[in-house]
Order: structure tokens, then C-alpha cells, then sequence
């Protein structure tokens, strides 16, 4: 039950905008009550400064009246234009027959506690250095998948090892006669993939795509594994760099290595190219003769015996089998003759312990 005591009917709009029939009736149940009323919202006193003079009032506040309900704005202090109207609400019997003092000019300069200051303050400068950071990692993301992407054959980014006018004919003849006769070496296979410039996808399967890429003016199939087919790319590339596999039957390997595009991981497996693509596509494309014919089977025979045949010694060759040959699996070279390819489900014969090495891999082989 509040108490009332004004020195105006009529409080400052600003602070109190009800209607002009609502202070007909609050005047009416005032003079009823005995300066006191009834409610079930809070109770109000207020004191106001305006220049020189002081204006206080005390009313009921009903809870319909409250708004937001926890920190209504009628309870919070306010100022305009060198008027300053200091508040108070409380919730009981004659909470607000109390004497507030007389707001003193400039101390109450703003509504907001030092609380809410703190926040009003903090909350925007922390908005503005999150989306800076933000921008400038996506700058620098940008700029890194740049650098690490070239739109253009850019032969300043090779490593200083591979020497001006080294063709892939030259390394690999390097490592077929000098080398192990396992691959080229990994520092050099890096440095081949990162400097390979991606021209067109010629082909989708279900282990990813294979583009056709340039290397110093030379053209190299790349294929791309989805970083799902992790198992399929390392033992394709495992199987590629058998000692002395390589062979003119069988597609010639290049590199192997994992790219970070900025996005994802992509597992590149390069090759030599042939532009005839498949003999399931040449076929349909073409009509071949009777010589043609006898050539591209002669060749792909000599290919798979290369394969199946153990070659015996130091480093030498276990015997393997391809286990998913079909037409989609062997490229026509320009000279018109095959080459084995896609040997990511071969497996190797181990003739000391007589054991095969199956890769565990949920790829199976062609349905026939």
C-alpha cells in the first residue's frame, strides 16, 4: 500500500505518459484513500530537478503499467535537456514514503548503471575485433591457397633440384637406370604434383576424378582420391612403385602426394597421359582393324604377363595379379598399342613366405 504526496497532479510527460483520464481518476481514487492506494504492480517516488526546481512525486504503479518487466523503464533514471528525474520503485507497505535527494547536475549523466555502461561499451568493440580478425583470416586463407594454387604454369616455384630442361623422360630414365627402380624419389614426386597446373576433368569414378594437368609444357593425367579413398590412394601408389614394375604395357606413374587445396585434403595420383583415354572409349569411337586389333591385344597381353611374372633377385619383382581387368581399366597410347592401368585392387605374391599381401580396402572388383 503506497503512499501518496504530490506537489504537481500532473508528473512530467517524458517520464510518465498516461493519459489525461487516468490522472482524473488517480486525482479522484487519492482524495478517497487518504493519500494512500492499493496495487499490483510497485510502488513509486520520484524527485525531480529541473534548473532550480525540485518536483517530487509518489503514485502506484500497476503491473500492467511495468515494462520490461524485470527493469522497467518508469523506475530508471532519465535526463533531457538539463531535466533529471531520479526514481524509485519498491514492492511494500509505504516503501515510498521516503525523501530521495536532490539530483545534483551532471552526476546523473547518463541512465545506464556502470554495469550496463561497461556492456554498452564492451559489447560493440568486441563485435568490431571479431569481424576483423575474421577478415583478415579470410584474407590470409586467400592468399595462402594462392600461393599454393597457381592459376598458370609458374616454373619459379619448382625446387632448384630439378634443373631447367629436365623433362619427365629424363627423370624417369634416370631412375630406371641409376635409381631403385621403385619410383622417383618422394621429395621429387612432391615437387612435381605442387607444380602441376590442372587444365580439364576428362573422367569421374567412384574413387574421384582424373584431370588432365600440365608440368613444364608436358601433359600428365592427374587422379584426384576424395580424402574418403585414403586406403585406395596409398596402395594404388604403393603397388605403382614395385621394384621394376615399370613397364611400356603398363600406364607409366609419376608421383603421388596429399594436397591442401585451403578447403579439404586431396590425394593426387599422377600418370602419363593418353589422350585415346580407355579401350571401352577408343572402341566406341573408333573402328580398328585387323592389325589394330592383333596390336592392341598383343599389348595388353605383354602388359599382363609383365604383371603375373616374378622376376628373381636382390630387389627383385614379385608376381602380381590385377584382379578388376576390364576395357575401362586399359588406356590406348598414341602409337596404338595398350597400356595396363588402375591398379589400386592388385596384390603381390610373396614367393619366400608364399603369402599375398591383400590391402585392406572395402573396394571390390567388376562384376562380370
Amino acid at each position: 500500500m503506497p503512499f501518496l504526496s504530490f506537489s504537481q497532479f500532473l508528473p512530467p510527460a517524458f517520464l510518465f505518459p498516461f493519459s489525461s483520464y487516468f490522472f482524473l481518476l488517480f486525482t479522484f481514487v487519492f482524495s478517497l484513500y487518504n493519500f494512500t492506494c492499493t496495487t499490483d504492480g510497485l510502488c513509486l517516488t520520484s524527485v525531480t530537478r529541473n534548473k532550480n526546481k525540485i518536483q517530487r512525486n509518489s503514485m502506484c504503479l500497476a503491473e500492467n503499467d511495468l515494462f520490461p518487466k524485470g527493469r522497467p523503464f518508469v523506475c530508471a533514471i532519465s535526463t533531457s535537456k538539463g531535466v533529471i528525474t531520479v526514481p524509485h520503485c519498491c514492492d511494500k507497505d509505504f516503501c515510498n514514503k521516503i525523501d530521495l535527494p536532490v539530483p545534483t547536475p551532471g552526476k546523473f549523466s547518463s541512465i545506464l548503471g556502470p554495469v550496463e555502461l561497461a556492456a554498452a561499451i564492451a559489447g560493440p568493440v568486441c563485435f568490431l575485433c571479431i569481424s576483423l580478425m575474421l577478415i583478415l583470416y579470410i584474407c590470409h586463407n586467400r592468399t595462402f591457397i594462392h600461393h599454393r594454387v597457381p592459376s598458370e604454369e609458374d616454373p619459379s616455384m619448382e625446387r632448384p633440384f630439378i634443373s631447367e630442361g629436365t623433362t619427365l623422360k629424363d627423370l624417369i630414365y634416370d631412375m630406371t637406370t641409376s635409381g631403385s627402380g621403385s619410383g622417383l624419389p618422394l621429395l621429387v614426386q612432391r615437387t612435381i604434383a605442387r607444380t602441376i597446373v590442372l587444365q580439364e576433368s576428362i573422367g569421374k569414378g567412384r574413387f574421384g576424378e582424373v584431370w588432365r594437368g600440365k608440368w613444364r609444357g608436358e601433359e600428365v593425367a592427374v587422379k584426384i582420391f576424395s580424402s574418403r579413398e585414403e586406403r585406395s590412394w596409398f596402395r594404388e601408389a604403393e603397388i605403382y612403385q614395385t621394384v621394376m614394375l615399370r613397364h611400356e604395357n603398363i600406364l607409366g606413374f609419376i608421383a603421388a602426394d596429399n594436397k591442401d587445396n585451403g578447403t579439404w585434403t586431396q590425394l593426387w595420383l599422377v600418370s602419363d597421359y593418353h589422350e585415346h583415354g580407355s579401350l571401352f572409349d577408343y572402341l566406341n569411337r573408333y573402328t580398328v582393324t585387323v592389325e589394330g586389333m592383333i596390336k592392341l591385344a598383343l599389348s595388353t597381353a605383354s602388359g599382363l604377363a609383365h604383371l603375373h611374372m616374378e622376376i628373381v633377385g636382390t630387389q627383385g619383382k614379385p608376381a602380381i595379379a590385377h584382379r578388376d581387368l576390364k576395357s575401362k581399366n586399359i588406356l590406348v597410347k598414341k602409337n596404338g598399342t595398350c597400356c595396363i592401368a588402375d591398379l589400386g585392387l592388385a596384390v603381390r605374391h610373396d614367393s619366400a613366405t608364399d603369402t599375398i599381401d591383400i590391402a585392406p580396402n572395402h573396394r571390390v572388383g567388376t562384376k562380370r
